[in-house]
């Protein structure tokens, strides 16, 4: 058991250490000997758990990106009732957790989206699994929120789900293009002024 708890905490920290790579050099620029450095691992230990960088980076995509979203959306939702409110408060944590970036690189998953979906089918269907999951989890939510009477029934939680989505990705690459972190407030602030408009006049601010 210990071995194999041990394993589990090798490859924990090989798959950390290939995401801080990927967020900070792109998946193109990751070296396995920055990996290792970080980790104090042979090379070995790594190819053990890993047969070859793609393997590592499908990892990061299928464990890492995926767990990051699914733990900061159950965080906020289980906070917030009302879906429309999760989203804005989670738009604000964001705006604060960036401002003060030196270097800002913007969204993990969007970045892999620019830089592997066209060269890559396996990083391919991988992002695009992950961004429905996404879109997937903002439309039940919306679904979610006009049972409950706080979103309005008459919008299409399919379309604005998706606009939102596509709002998100698009701020965050703003924000990178023009190093600028400190946008992200208001553009945030923008993005939750529409969210707002979603709301069913019994719970309008």
């Amino acid at each position: 058991m210990v071995t194999e708890r041990n394993a589990e905490q090798t490859r924990s920290r090989i798959l950390e250490a290939a995401y801080e790579e990927i967020y900070q050099n792109g998946y193109q620029g990751m070296r396995i000997d920055a990996i290792l450095q970080k980790t104090n691992l042979a090379k070995g230990a790594l190819y053990h758990h890993f047969p070859n960088k793609l393997a590592l980076g499908y990892a990061v995509v299928d464990e890492i990106l995926m767990e990051h979203f699914h733990h900061n959306w159950k965080e906020f939702s289980s906070k917030h009732p009302d879906p429309l409110t999760a989203m804005q408060q989670l738009f604000l944590w964001k705006a604060e957790s960036y401002r003060n970036e030196q270097c800002f690189n913007g969204c993990p998953l969007n970045n892999l989206n620019q830089e592997m979906a066209a060269l890559d089918e396996g990083f391919h269907q991988r992002l695009e699994m992950a961004m429905e999951a996404i879109y997937q989890s903002v439309v039940t939510a919306l679904e979610q929120g006009q049972a409950q009477g706080y979103v309005r029934a008459d919008i299409n939680p399919t379309r604005i789900a998706m606009f939102i989505m596509a709002s998100y990705q698009g701020i965050m690459g703003t924000a990178k293009c023009m190093q600028a972190p400190e946008l992200l407030s208001d553009l945030f602030g923008t993005l939750n002024d529409y969210i707002d408009t979603l709301r069913s006049q019994a719970t309008a601010r």
